[in-house]
C-alpha cells in the first residue's frame, strides 16, 4: 500500500468505498460464524474462479466513468458484507479497481489499501465476536510473518513483470483461490 508515490491521490479517490467497506463489514458482524458462512465462502471462491477466467480471456469491465462516485461506495459496502461472511475481500472491489482505469502501481496500492482497511474492519468485528485471543498470538504472528515475506517477493517480482504478465499471475491466483474456496466449503 504505501511502496509508491499514489497512496494520497488513491485515498482521495477511493474514501467513500473504503468506508462503506468498514460499515458492510461491521453491519456483517457474525455472518461468519453463521449457519450460512460455509455456503458464502463456497459461492465467492465460484465467484473468485469465473471472475479470474475471465481476466485471463481478456474480458474487461466497463470502466464506471460518471457513476464512479455512486458506484464506489456501493462495491464498499457489497465488498464489507461479502467480506464479513468470508474473510475475502477480494469481491467485487479487485474487479471494480481494475475497471476504474488504474495504473499498474497505482492499482497495487489501491489494492494495498482496500485490503488495508477492510483487515482492519474485520478485526473490529473480530474483537467484538471475542476472536481475538492470546492463545492465537503466535499462530497470528507467524502467518504475519509470512505474509509480509510474500509481500515483499511479490512487489520485488512484480516491478519486474510485464503489465501482460502481471496480470495473467493475477489472475491465475484469483482463479486458485476460487478452486480452493469452493472446493473447501463443499467438503
Amino acid at each position: 500500500m504505501s511502496a509508491g508515490p499514489a497512496l494520497t491521490a488513491v485515498a482521495r479517490r477511493l474514501w467513500p468505498m473504503m468506508l462503506m467497506v468498514c460499515l458492510g463489514t461491521w453491519a456483517g458482524l457474525g455472518s461468519m460464524t453463521g449457519a450460512t458462512a460455509r455456503f458464502g465462502t463456497g459461492m465467492l471462491g465460484a465467484a473468485l474462479a469465473v471472475y479470474a477466467i475471465g481476466g485471463l480471456a481478456a474480458l474487461r469491465v466497463p470502466a464506471p466513468g460518471v457513476w464512479e462516485r455512486i458506484l464506489s461506495p456501493v462495491v464498499g459496502g457489497i465488498t464489507g458484507l461479502i467480506s464479513a461472511a468470508t474473510g475475502v475481500f477480494v469481491i467485487p472491489a479487485v474487479p471494480y479497481l481494475q475497471a476504474i482505469g488504474l495504473e499498474k502501481q497505482e492499482l497495487v496500492q489501491a489494492l494495498g489499501l482496500s485490503f488495508t482497511v477492510s483487515t482492519i474492519a474485520l478485526a473490529v468485528n473480530l474483537v467484538i465476536e471475542g476472536g481475538l485471543q492470546l492463545s492465537l498470538a503466535s499462530d497470528a504472528l507467524a502467518g504475519l510473518t509470512l505474509a509480509c515475506v510474500g509481500m515483499w517477493l511479490g512487489q520485488a517480482i512484480r516491478l519486474r513483470l510485464s503489465p501482460a504478465a502481471f496480470r495473467q499471475s493475477f489472475y491465475a491466483g484469483l482463479l486458485l483461490l476460487g478452486l480452493y474456496l469452493a472446493a473447501r466449503s463443499a467438503v
